[in-house]
């Protein structure tokens, strides 16, 4: 069986130059298949591969210019040689840039021919070669950006855990902030990466409070002003410790900051407005208030049940919540997206 590196397709519309290119070929090795234009070439193309077309410049119907950009687009791997007359020289060079690997001018002489076509099945098998490396290299390089990855969530997981020291409830709280922002999100529909950043920006989204004194996140009475302005220190001291490591997740790294942040201007710690506010961090605003409302917390009185968490929300529609986002977050205990949430009727 001839190897696929020693099939062509000779394509030439006066039969006699192509008979006498097809006897060159053949006599080098090659098994040849003929075409008459381009049209026929490329009905030969779609059903066999062809490492190598020996293509005349000037044909009826479908012309070499065309066979080439046709045979580029659609068959990327196979090399093309152009075939001029020697006044279509400067074309068969314009050809060149299109793609087509070499050039062979009328008459041909062998070894011409030989030295052509060797050159360009070489540049051939040196262009696969490197696509191939490239794609093992892209592989390894997602191997390593998986591992650079896991060693991330690794830190991040350290700082939660020694969070978790401090402030027990704020591991559970984080999970399901994680739960409900993502929830939201699919709910509104939003792309597969954004959900996944907007889900780890929940875990995280309180990680600065890593730095807040556990005299005042423990404390079983109400916080002073001073012990709640040192609290809500911790989005930015969040940002600042993760900046480093949220590199590839600006959306989380958003929550991070602007949780706290107030649709109508007069949160933390920015006093950004409206869709000023990046909208992942609406979303986890309206998911850490909820699930604030609905858990124990030293600080707070009796936590509320669904109903009336989702009635507070909606009285603080477009003025603490962005009215959408509160919108989305019925809409996703209605669905049932949010597990353990009661529908609403």
């Amino acid at each position: 069986m001839v190897s696929e590196r020693a099939r062509c397709l000779v394509v030439d519309d006066e039969p006699r130059l192509r008979q006498v290119l097809v006897h060159l070929m053949q006599n080098d090795g090659f098994a040849c298949r003929e075409a008459g234009n381009g049209a026929e070439a490329l009905e030969i193309l779609q059903r066999e591969t062809v490492p190598l077309v020996l293509s005349d410049l000037r044909m009826p119907k479908v012309d070499g210019i065309e066979l080439l950009r046709q045979t580029r687009m659609r068959y990327p791997d196979t090399a093309v040689v152009m075939i001029t007359a020697v006044a279509d020289v400067e074309v068969a060079v314009s050809c060149l840039a299109m793609g087509a690997m070499d050039y062979l001018t009328k008459p041909f002489h062998l070894e011409e021919v030989r030295a052509r076509v060797t050159q360009a099945l070489e540049k051939r098998r040196l262009i696969l070669e490197n696509r191939d490396y490239q794609e093992r290299l892209e592989e390894r390089v997602a191997v390593q950006a998986r591992r650079l990855e896991d060693l991330f969530l690794a830190s991040v997981q350290s700082l939660a855990e020694a969070l978790e020291v401090k402030d027990p409830y704020t591991r559970g709280h984080s999970i399901r902030v994680s739960h409900l922002s993502s929830a939201i999100a699919r709910t509104m529909e939003l792309d597969t990466d954004t959900v996944r950043q907007i889900e780890l920006g929940g875990q995280v989204h309180d990680i600065g409070k890593i730095g807040v004194r556990e005299a005042v996140l423990n404390k079983p009475g109400a916080l002073t002003e001073e012990e709640y302005a040192h609290i809500m220190t911790h989005p930015l001291l969040g940002w600042r410790i993760l900046a480093p490591l949220l590199g590839e997740a600006p959306m989380a790294l958003n929550i991070v900051r602007s949780h706290h942040e107030r649709w109508d201007g007069r949160g933390m710690p920015d006093r950004l407005v409206g869709e000023q506010i990046p909208l992942e961090a609406r979303i986890a605003a309206v998911a850490d208030s909820f699930d604030a409302m609905t858990s124990g917390r030293p600080y707070r009185g009796a936590q509320l049940g669904v109903a009336e968490a989702v009635a507070e929300l909606e009285r603080c529609s477009g003025l603490q919540f962005d009215p959408a986002i509160v919108r989305a977050f019925l809409a996703a205990i209605e669905s049932g997206a949010i597990p353990g949430a009661v529908a609403l009727s």
